[in-house]
């Protein structure tokens, strides 16, 4: 048999495609329109966490493809409700708005500080952003990314936004001092895009404590490191904290498109009928896809596998790389896993998949691993085993 061309001829060349064309996936494993097998670690870039061809989902998804798709948000959606109610459950939050992707919900985010300013008699409302913080690619969450390259070209941005270094509280005072017009801080508890930067337990804490004494809306962006990836449901549970926003996307489907954006009770009455609205969002299929992803994921005990197998990963990453002299740090959490290197290192990408792994390298040069979160050790072994000796190879060059 022929191979078929990974070309998509007709479509904009918005990605740097690699030239592999997927046609289907089983657990952990993809394959390309030619048979070639690979070992999956990227979910989709954190969304498929369940994997390929769950045996739970796919006919949980094919009763609701039968039923209904699609109506509109004119009608109560009992999915909808269903899905609130859990996530208003794990979080300890209040209620919860749906949309279709993370840049959506935190568009809502933002939109829902901005509010929160103008009820309160502010005029121009700020947001205090991070250093090398990804939030979307619209124009306004693009203005709250703190990547100049992915904004180059589509100015002028949105103003409102005040951007501070990560983990470092005093930054943060000073950058907000006497600024009446600030109305929330808005960060990820580990910044994906921007390379596997983790904010500090005793960091969020602090920014906690500040929010309140202020009046601030916290809002923390779980739209990647969310949704059971670091073994918790929700990344800033492990400083024993809640938000009063949280936006949530990627993992919350198996790859159905859905985001939500969760509040407390100091943003859950902010948005009244007419102040927000999305034709998509909160569907019937994309938040059953939601309700069986988080049934399936209790079920299977996915949050302590996340947790155990990440740390496999991890240490099995740090022996056998650890010790290379650029081979800057080996970090991250449960199954959100970055290996820094001292010199770009996209080439990486294409040399994994060669090798039949998927990964991707972001911020230049991180190899990010965000594999689905059914992965067990010895699949985590074997990631290991293709992506090391690739690595060695690449810093000998």
């Amino acid at each position: 048999m022929p191979n078929l061309e990974a070309a998509s001829p007709h479509t904009m060349n918005t990605y740097g495609r690699l030239p592999i064309a997927v046609d289907h996936g089983e657990g952990v494993y993809l394959w390309d329109v030619n048979g070639k097998r690979y070992l999956d670690a990227l979910a989709g870039i954190a969304v498929n966490t369940l994997g390929h061809n769950h045996p739970k989902l796919v006919p949980a998804l094919q009763d609701q493809v039968a039923k209904i798709i699609h109506s509109s948000n004119y009608y109560h959606v009992p999915n909808q409700e269903k899905l609130a109610a859990k996530l208003v459950q794990l979080s300890g939050m209040t209620n919860v708005f749906f949309g279709s992707t993370g840049l959506e919900a935190n568009e809502a985010a933002i939109k829902l500080a901005r509010k929160y300013g103008h009820d309160r008699g502010i005029e121009r409302p700020e947001i205090v952003v991070y250093e090398k913080a990804f939030h979307g690619r619209s124009i306004a969450t693009l203005s709250a990314t703190g990547n100049e390259k992915v904004q180059k070209g589509f100015g002028p941005l949105v103003e409102g936004f005040i951007r501070v270094p990560m983990n470092d509280i005093d930054a943060l005072r000073q950058a907000t001092d006497g600024n009446r017009n600030v109305v929330a801080v808005m960060f990820e508890t580990i910044q994906g895009e921007g390379g596997i930067n983790q904010m500090r337990i005793d960091y969020l804490q602090k920014v906690r404590e500040l929010c309140d004494l202020k009046d601030w809306l916290l809002i923390i962006d779980e739209v990647q490191c969310g949704m059971g990836r670091t073994g918790k449901w929700f990344a800033h549970q492990w400083a024993s904290i809640v938000p009063d926003v949280m936006p949530l996307a990627k993992g919350l489907g198996s790859g159905v498109p859905i985001a939500a954006v969760v509040a407390g009770p100091k943003a859950a009455d902010i948005f009244q009928p007419g102040n927000h609205g999305t034709t998509f969002g909160g569907n019937p299929l994309a938040t059953r896809a939601g309700v069986e992803t988080i049934r399936i994921m209790e079920e299977d005990g996915l949050l302590e596998n996340a947790e155990r197998v990440g740390a496999r990963l991890k240490q099995t990453l740090a022996r056998e790389l650890g010790g290379l002299k650029e081979v800057v740090e080996i970090r991250g959490q449960g199954l959100m896993i970055g290996v820094e290197l001292a010199r770009p290192c996209g080439v990486l990408t294409q040399r994994a998949a060669e090798a039949g792994l998927l990964i991707s390298v972001t911020a230049d040069t991180v190899v990010r691993l965000l594999p689905p979160l059914i992965l067990t050790e010895r699949q985590a072994d074997d990631v290991v085993a293709i992506l090391a000796p690739l690595v060695r190879q690449f810093l000998a060059e």
